[in-house]
């Protein structure tokens, strides 16, 4: 037989905060049937969906045999190393590039530290730590995207 604990719903403090949206984290809500029935499928379809979208976008091109002798007219890395390849490519002294990419996983390093003071991790209670992030999606996809292009439109996407 399961021991389930409910709540005391009569005691004032449990009812201030379930009035903030935040009383389940005190009595506990249940993983079953909450997280893993519901919330753990969109994350693991999300997942995948993902994964399907970067593989149809960026499919891996059979082109040609390789030729030892022949150097292609561009190279380019993986696309998850895009960003910093384009870093490396559009800044002109190369040791300010190198501090740059060495920069990104400093900064992976660091982003969990920021407004680390809310013990519910909710992205919306915490916007310094959020806006850092889709900030820094943002530089990302804009940076992966200006790799793709000629170094001329490399920073300005060919925009303006």
């Amino acid at each position: 037989m399961a021991i389930i604990k409910k709540p005391d719903l009569s005691d004032p403090d449990l009812r201030a905060k379930l009035a903030q949206g935040m009383g389940h984290n005190y009595y506990g809500e249940p993983a079953w049937p909450n997280d893993l029935l519901y919330v753990f499928p969109i994350v693991i379809l999300g997942t995948i969906t993902l994964c399907v979208g970067l593989a149809v976008l960026d499919p891996a091109v059979v082109g040609e045999p390789a030729n030892p002798f022949a150097t292609p007219l561009e190279i380019l890395p993986e696309w998850y190393l895009y960003p910093v390849f384009n870093i490396l490519r559009v800044v002109p002294s190369k040791l300010l590039g190198v501090v740059l990419m060495a920069s990104v996983p400093l900064g992976l390093i660091i982003v969990p530290f920021i407004e680390n003071v809310n013990k519910f991790q909710n992205p919306f209670r915490r916007p310094v730590a959020t806006a850092v992030f889709l900030f820094g999606t943002l530089v990302t996809l804009y940076l992966g995207v200006g790799a793709t292009m000629p170094i001329s439109k490399a920073l300005t996407l060919g925009l303006f």
